[in-house]
C-alpha cells in the first residue's frame, strides 16, 4: 500500500481538512505527525479534490501547513484476560495508572458486524431485583434497554446499582461505558466494584467530560469492538452498560458543526439517524453469546419530544422513565410508573399473570392521575368508595415500588434491597386483592 502525504489546511477545534498526494485513503485509517510521532489523526470523510477530512485524537498543537503522514493503520485496541478489571481510554491506553498490561493481542476497532445469525432461542429473562423495572420493563438477554431521565434524577445510581445486581448473578463480561460524564462518579463505580468483587469480570471505557469530542464520540465503538470479541472468543454473554448515549450524540454534534455540515431541523447532526442506528447496532449477539445493553439517556430539559430523544426510543425495547416530581415527592428510584414501558412485556416472555398484574397496576394508577386534581380541591371523603379504594391502592402500590439502593448505602446509611420478580408479583397481587 503507498503511503500517502497530506498537507493541513485548516484547523477548526480537533477536526481538520488536509490535501493528500498518493493512493486515496480510507475511512478509519490513521494518520501521523512528522514533528510529533505520538499524535494521531483519524480519516473522518474524504472530500472531492483530494481533500481528507480527520479528527485529532491527541493534543497536538496545529496550525495550516504542516504535513502528515500515512500510517497504513487503524485504531488498535488491546484484548485478552488483562484487559478485564481494567480502565481504558477510546484509544484503548489505560487509564488506572496499575501494571502495564501484558498477554493481549490487538484488534482494530470497527463498525463491520457479525454475519453469523443468532440461534433461534426463547427469550430469557435477567432478574434485577429492582422491583419496579422487573415488573414494568423486565430486562431480556440480547436486547436494549434504556434509562431516561432529565439531570439530577438518578439515572447514574439506577445504572451502578443494576450493574452491581445483575452482575453478581451473572457468569458472563460487563462493559461499562462512560461517555461525557463526571470523572467521579466513574471513580465511585470502581470502588464499588472492587467492593463487590465484580472488578475482575468488567471492563471500563472511559470518555469524560472534559475530554474532546473526538474521544468521547468513538469511546463507544471502541468498547463495542472489544466486547464482539470477548462474545465471540470467549463464548460468554455481555452485559453492556452505557452511560450517557445523549453525550455520544452531542460529540457527534460537535464535529459536525466543526465539518461544516448543516444542522437539521432539531437542531442536531444530519447523520443522528445513521450514528445511532450503527452504535446500536454495534452491540448485537451472535450465536456464540448475547450482548446485553443498558444504556442511560440524559433528557434536555426534561423534554421527550426532544428528536435525539425519540430517536433513541425507537432504538430500544424497553424504557425506564425517571421522573422528577417523582424524585421530589420522595420516591426513590424515581421511577415513571405510568411511562415506563417495554416491548417485551408479552405472555410468551413474562407469562399471563405478569402481563396482567401490570395492565391491572396501570388502570389503578391512570385512574390515580385523575382522581389527584379531584382530591385536591375537595378531599379524599367526597370519593365515591369505588373511587376512594383506587386512590388508596394507588397510593400503597407507589410506595411498594420504593426501594433503597446497595450502591447509596455509604451515604444514606440504610440497607439495599434485591427482591426477586417472583416475590414482586406477590407483593403487588396482594395489594391489588387488598389482603395484608
Amino acid at each position: 500500500m503507498n503511503q500517502i502525504k497530506a498537507t493541513i489546511n485548516s484547523v477548526r477545534g480537533v477536526v481538520i481538512n488536509a490535501s493528500y498526494e498518493g493512493s486515496q485513503p480510507s475511512i478509519g485509517q490513521l494518520l501521523s505527525l512528522q514533528d510529533q510521532p505520538k499524535a494521531r489523526f483519524m480519516i473522518m470523510a474524504l472530500l472531492p479534490g483530494d481533500e481528507l477530512v480527520a479528527i485529532n485524537l491527541t493534543e497536538a498543537t496545529l496550525h495550516a501547513g504542516l504535513q502528515l503522514t500515512g500510517t497504513n493503520e487503524t485504531l488498535q485496541l488491546p484484548v485478552g484476560d488483562s484487559v478485564l478489571g481494567r480502565v481504558f481510554n477510546a484509544l484503548g491506553e489505560t487509564l488506572d495508572n496499575n501494571d502495564p498490561l501484558n498477554k493481549v493481542s490487538y484488534i482494530p476497532a470497527t463498525n463491520e458486524q457479525s454475519t453469523e445469525i443468532m440461534a433461534s432461542q426463547k427469550p430469557s429473562i435477567i432478574e434485577t431485583g429492582i422491583k419496579a423495572i422487573d415488573f414494568f420493563a423486565p430486562f431480556v438477554h440480547g436486547r436494549k434497554i434504556g434509562i431516561v431521565g432529565g439531570a439530577g434524577v438518578g439515572k447514574t445510581v439506577l445504572t451502578t446499582e443494576l450493574m452491581h445486581n445483575v452482575a453478581q448473578s451473572s457468569q458472563g463480561i460487563s462493559f461499562f461505558v462512560g461517555i461525557g460524564e463526571r470523572m467521579r462518579e466513574a471513580r465511585e463505580l470502581y470502588d464499588t466494584l472492587e467492593s463487590a468483587k465484580l472488578l475482575d469480570s468488567t471492563v471500563m471505557y472511559l470518555a469524560q467530560m472534559n475530554e474532546n469530542a473526538a474521544l468521547r464520540y468513538l469511546v463507544g465503538a471502541s468498547a463495542a469492538s472489544v466486547a464482539r470479541y470477548m462474545r465471540d472468543t470467549y463464548k460468554k454473554d455481555i452485559l453492556f452498560f452505557v452511560d450517557n448515549v445523549y453525550r455520544f450524540l452531542q460529540a457527534g454534534n460537535e464535529l459536525s458543526t466543526l465539518m461544516g455540515e448543516v444542522s437539521s431541523e432539531g437542531g442536531y447532526q444530519p447523520t443522528l439517524f445513521t450514528e445511532l442506528g450503527t452504535f446500536q447496532e454495534n452491540l448485537s449477539s451472535s450465536k456464540h453469546g448475547s450482548i446485553t445493553s443498558v444504556q442511560s439517556l440524559f433528557v434536555p430539559a426534561d423534554d421527550l419530544s426532544d428528536p435525539a430523544v425519540t430517536e433513541v426510543f425507537a432504538q430500544l425495547d424497553s424504557v425506564v422513565v425517571l421522573s422528577r416530581s417523582v424524585m421530589e415527592e420522595g420516591r426513590f428510584p424515581a421511577v415513571d410508573l405510568l411511562n415506563t414501558s417495554s416491548a417485551l412485556l408479552t405472555a410468551e416472555i413474562v407469562g399471563e399473570k405478569h402481563v396482567r398484574l401490570v395492565r391491572e397496576v396501570q388502570a389503578i394508577l391512570q385512574k390515580y392521575q385523575s382522581l389527584k386534581g379531584i382530591v385536591a380541591i375537595i378531599g379524599e371523603t367526597e370519593l365515591s368508595e369505588a373511587d376512594r379504594q383506587a386512590y388508596y391502592q394507588a397510593r400503597d402500590l407507589m410506595e411498594f415500588f420504593k426501594q433503597t439502593m446497595f450502591v447509596t448505602e455509604r451515604n444514606t446509611g440504610k440497607k439495599g434491597e434485591y427482591v426477586s420478580r417472583a416475590d414482586t408479583l406477590k407483593g403487588v397481587e396482594k395489594i391489588l386483592k387488598g389482603t395484608p
